[in-house]
């Protein structure tokens, strides 16, 4: 991994897993200086570990800040973490362990409107193309923010990354691929143009029989997109 030749990474360095680089309190800092980071009440953000720092001026500045459960485990995928309600005690929900003890478990449909997303990234592009670590679920957290009216088509979608993570080579996207508005290294914000559109919703033909087994606000979310369908019988 490019991240690791330069000695970027730092502990924990998983394969597979978003690298934590070196320089990602910098980059939340000049995350947490941005105007429309400022204006968001309620923010998405990634569980990664070098999104720590933003989660933690997420707390510190007072917003309500939401966390995805792993894998969407549950009715109630996301955890809320309410730095009014917590208190002091907020600080100690930072982790994903201290988030599940210390946050409350909500489904979709019972968050607050979410005016900023941040998500963790293995590479991106100048062009807004993002390659998560393969297991889709930031793409599946939109969609199913999407569908339940908690985010806007043109809600902010940023990520922290190492400026080696910010590749020239084209990052294929597929209509269920989220990409990104801006790029946040330790050293800049670049602004990504919108070449690739965003997911609407939840597109049942790209998602795979098991993967909506597995995770039960996707099988609530076909059986209600499938009610939709089926004509009322007066």
């Amino acid at each position: 991994m490019r991240l690791k030749l330069a000695s970027a990474l730092r502990f924990p360095a998983q394969e597979g897993r978003v690298p934590n680089f070196v320089g990602a309190e910098r980059a939340a800092v000049l995350l947490s200086e941005l105007t429309l980071w400022k204006r968001a009440k309620a923010v998405k953000v990634s569980s990664d570990a070098p999104q720590w720092g933003v989660r933690y001026f997420a707390l510190r500045q007072g917003k309500i800040l939401y966390l995805p459960v792993p894998h969407l485990r549950g009715d109630k995928c996301f955890v809320e973490i309410d730095p009014e309600r917590l208190g002091a005690r907020a600080l100690r929900a930072l982790s994903l362990r201290g988030a599940l003890r210390f946050g409350r478990l909500v489904a979709p449909h019972e968050m607050q409107p979410v005016e900023l997303i941040v998500c963790g990234s293995m590479a991106v592009t100048r062009q807004g193309g993002r390659l998560g670590s393969g297991g889709g679920y930031c793409d599946l957290e939109y969609a199913l923010l999407r569908k339940d009216g908690k985010v806007r088509e043109y809600t902010p979608i940023l990520t922290t990354v190492h400026p080696l993570q910010v590749v020239d080579d084209r990052i294929p996207m597929r209509g269920h691929d989220l990409p990104v508005d801006f790029l946040v290294t330790p050293e800049q914000v670049i602004a990504a143009p919108s070449l690739h559109p965003r997911p609407r919703g939840i597109i049942w033909d790209l998602l795979a029989e098991e993967k909506i087994r597995a995770i039960p606000a996707l099988r609530r979310g076909r059986r209600e997109s499938r009610g939709a369908e089926t004509p009322r019988r007066f």
